[in-house]
């Protein structure tokens, strides 16, 4: 069993999906997950149902699995690393400690040479203040740690924002400001490489976020091709300094003269890929499941455009008219509640062959 099984960390939609994927290659899967009912037991051979930290189910999952992956980018370090002294884990937990960390992932990103927004750490709201002047009283002020879909943020628009009281209002806890990026719009890219050093780069995604949450992301985006170079350099030079294993997604915002300031990183499949299934022969999912064993990576062309759209919340009752529409794949995740901001599914509309 062990050599052919995969652990992934992760019991939600991409793990779902990355079981699934790991299916259509022969490989068996095991969900290390601590809610029972998780979408991705729906369609794995095995869950472990504990929690990510459980120091014994973690050496049960190295004992049933050849290697392990995650689904998300907070596992705690610790176990991750734990696993890695016993088996092959990718992305390395080194990715996971970057990716954590907004501060850290900023330092990293421009040690790449890779730009961000201008930040300050933030521990008290004297810092806020003192930043906040910097950046001429504007900004957007995260928790360090833990938040995703918009959640644990503020945003600061001018001197009427007071700072007064905005450390303890994200919960006294280590926070970053972030400087405004006048953008023009936003894309993504989803990167792959092998054991061997091999690349793979798919085409950057245009996305639109509505509340914090991705709501569209279109190919081709409205970019040069000098800037979606530019993404594909950025996404190559992060894999190699982190001498990474799988898939891996980074936003960006581009600015007016097409140059790109990078955001985030998420050392994992990733939101603003899921097109891949529809309009490329290899999805990013069974890009990692490639990666991560050893095989040879996909060709991650492009061949037709096309538009993916999130199902959050309510959304889940459109899906009959989704399924009357022509040139849509519609994927979703076996959630029973629909509840607001929840992903509950994708679709993606292919729009005819791809344009270069």
């Amino acid at each position: 069993m062990k050599n052919n099984t995969i652990g992934i960390i992760g019991g939600g939609q991409l793990g779902r999906m990355l079981a699934m994927a790991a299916a259509r290659l022969n490989f068996r899967t095991v969900i290390l997950e601590p809610q029972a009912d998780c979408p991705a037991a729906q369609v794995a051979n095995a869950q472990i149902t504990a929690a990510y930290d459980d120091e014994e189910a973690l050496d049960r999952l190295a004992e049933l699995c050849a290697v392990v992956t995650y689904e998300f980018e907070n596992v705690p370090v610790g176990a991750a690393e734990r696993l890695a002294a016993r088996l092959p884990v990718y992305p390395p937990p080194k990715a996971l400690e970057v990716a954590q960390d907004r501060l850290t992932e900023k330092r990293f990103l421009n040690d790449c040479g890779i730009p961000t927004a201008e930040f300050r750490a933030i521990d008290s709201d004297e810092d806020l203040k003192a930043a906040l002047a910097d950046f001429g009283h504007r900004g957007v002020l995260k928790t360090r740690r833990l938040g995703y879909d918009g959640k644990g943020q503020k945003v600061y628009r001018g001197p009427e924002d007071s700072p007064e009281g905005g450390y303890a209002a994200l919960g006294s806890v280590p926070l970053i400001l972030e400087s405004f990026v006048p953008f023009e719009r936003e894309i993504s890219i989803i990167a792959a490489r092998g054991p061997d050093g091999g690349l793979a780069c798919y085409d950057p995604a245009e996305n639109v976020h509505r509340n914090g949450i991705l709501h569209t992301s279109t190919l081709p985006a409205a970019i040069s091709g000098a800037t979606a170079e530019a993404a594909r350099a950025a996404a190559e030079s992060l894999l190699e300094r982190l001498d990474y294993v799988g898939v891996v997604g980074m936003e960006f915002f581009v600015l007016a003269d097409g140059r790109l300031i990078a955001n985030e990183i998420a050392p994992r499949v990733h939101n603003s890929g899921h097109w891949t299934e529809a309009a490329a022969i290899v999805s990013q999912f069974e890009q990692h499941i490639r990666a991560i064993a050893g095989l040879p990576l996909g060709n991650p062309q492009r061949h037709s455009d096309c538009v993916m759209t999130n199902l959050i919340g309510d959304d889940i009752l459109m899906v009959p008219d989704w399924l009357k529409t022509t040139d849509a794949l519609v994927h979703l995740y076996g959630k029973t509640e629909a509840r607001p901001g929840r992903k509950m599914g994708h679709v993606t509309v292919l729009s005819g062959p791809a344009r270069r």
